[in-house]
């Protein structure tokens, strides 16, 4: 299990636990340490700063793109010299996530209050359009925050569970990954879909930088009783993990560089893929970031 199943979830997957979705974790006094880090005394606090400087820039065009995350509690590194050990730590701290395979994020929605769908911060940021409706807020209705910019609620979908789920899975067979955020750990805020459009996948895979989440607690592997070497799970693959054989006409999933996201199966013609709990797989069993 992740470091934050073991921590904040009493060793089963931490998101699935009703407490880190609850109400009174949301408006109770942070930590000392947690205020240091995170610059606010409440994760109220700290989420209206990020929804100001993060999401608003991409729900309204009064919003100008420079103003996007100023303050360092929202940002991936902080202004001061920090070791990567330190800026790692921070982030747990802050704002982190883990991959979710589909059967995982219905889940979570299975047990939230509501879902909401709104434009990704991180696409309005690395490509600049507004448009893309990549992120849910769950557990709360963030319709509320957008006083400031009345135009912006427009932009907001209050979803049926239903309907959240079937837009998950078209973007499963999109190709995107699923993933899982924290707004003052272990609080859950939100989930979104992404690809290498994704700051927090920029920074981290594109970059090697320090890492921005977990990977899933499961790997895929390759049933090649089944597989016909047709490649399509190669163009789903957003890790790099998947390889062919031109001797076997076989593909290949790497558990070492499995992030176990899953989208890998929606293009599988022949169900050759599967996914296997992480910690069953030897190899790949204590690898959570960087391998």
């Amino acid at each position: 299990m992740c470091q934050f199943c073991k921590e904040h979830g009493e060793g089963k997957k931490w998101y699935l636990q009703a407490k880190n979705y609850a109400m009174e974790m949301l408006h109770e006094k942070l930590s000392s340490e947690q205020i240091n880090i995170v610059h606010a005394t409440t994760r109220s606090e700290w989420l209206s700063k990020f929804f100001d400087g993060f999401v608003l820039p991409a729900l309204s065009e009064s919003v100008k793109q420079s103003n996007i995350a100023q303050d360092e509690s929202v940002t991936e590194s902080p202004r001061v010299q920090l070791t990567e050990d330190e800026i790692l730590h921070r982030q747990k701290v802050t704002h982190f996530g883990q991959i979710l395979p589909i059967e995982d994020v219905e889940e979570v929605i299975d047990m939230v209050t509501s879902v909401t769908r709104l434009p990704c911060g991180c696409r309005f940021i690395s490509t600049g359009k507004s448009d893309k409706r990549d992120c849910f807020g769950v557990a709360m209705d963030v319709t509320g925050r957008t006083g400031i910019f009345p135009d912006s609620s427009l932009s907001l979908e209050v979803l049926k569970k239903d309907e959240a789920k079937k837009i998950f899975r078209m973007y499963d067979r999109e190709g995107l990954m699923h993933s899982i955020w924290t707004g003052v750990t272990p609080y859950v805020i939100g989930i979104c879909n992404c690809d290498r459009d994704c700051m927090a996948y920029r920074y981290y895979i594109d970059r090697n930088g320090v890492p921005t989440f977990f990977r899933a607690e499961y790997i895929c592997q390759t049933d090649w009783d089944l597989c016909t070497g047709c490649k399509s799970c190669m163009r789903q693959c957003q890790f790099g993990a998947i390889s062919y054989s031109s001797a076997l006409s076989k593909c290949y999933i790497n558990p070492m560089k499995c992030y176990g996201c899953g989208v890998c199966r929606a293009e599988c013609q022949h169900e050759a893929i599967t996914l296997i709990p992480r910690q069953e797989h030897p190899e790949s069993a204590d690898i959570w970031l960087k391998s």
